[in-house]
């Protein structure tokens, strides 16, 4: 396969885990699907982080536009071309990196939720078993569902941003292949 088809795969596949990575952080907002709690503040601090909205999202759609680009030939599917491409993968997996970060402290942290009474977020100094003991879900009175909401989603982030970072690294190792040995089959424009 030519180095040129391989971006525009690569492009193709980071395209719908952009989406996803944007839909899921904007579920977080909203949880048990009502907007009082974004206006009263009442969400995860990560959730306001964002990170599958700046990271997963918008980094690595900047980063899957130019590499669909580098497999055209008309406009930056040449050796140049696949060298910047480089660098655009390199920001998509940083993106990705953030993404990712994010939704694992979010996961370290648990929601959070009204619990005796106060806001709070019960789960923080649980150390992950809050994840496998489901008896311990019922701390959290509202939102209700708070925790396997956020740790659906939040998983979803995850495994969205390692499948974003896998992607760009393949592409890196395209572009590096492109950028050494020409696009396609030496028919370069410079």
């Amino acid at each position: 396969m030519c180095t040129g088809k391989c971006s525009r795969c690569i492009a193709g596949t980071l395209y719908p885990l952009v989406l996803l990575s944007i839909a899921c952080n904007t579920m977080l907002f909203f949880p048990n699907w009502d907007d009082k709690y974004v206006k009263d503040g009442h969400i995860t601090k990560e959730v306001k982080y964002m990170g599958g909205i700046i990271g997963g999202g918008i980094m690595v759609f900047i980063c899957a536009l130019y590499i669909n680009l580098t497999g055209e030939r008309r406009c930056c599917g040449n050796r140049f071309g696949m060298f910047v491409s480089i660098i655009f993968a390199a920001m998509g997996a940083i993106g990705a990196l953030y993404s990712f970060m994010v939704a694992y402290f979010s996961l370290w942290n648990g929601p959070l939720c009204k619990h005796a009474g106060k806001w709070t977020t019960p789960f923080q100094t649980s150390n992950w078993t809050y994840l496998t003991d489901s008896g311990s879900w019922g701390k959290c009175t509202e939102p209700k569902n708070v925790v396997q909401f956020n740790t659906g989603l939040f998983i979803t982030l995850m495994v969205t941003s390692c499948l974003q970072m896998s992607l760009c690294a393949a592409q890196i190792i395209n572009g590096l292949i492109g950028c050494m040995c020409g696009t396609c089959t030496g028919k370069e424009e410079l």
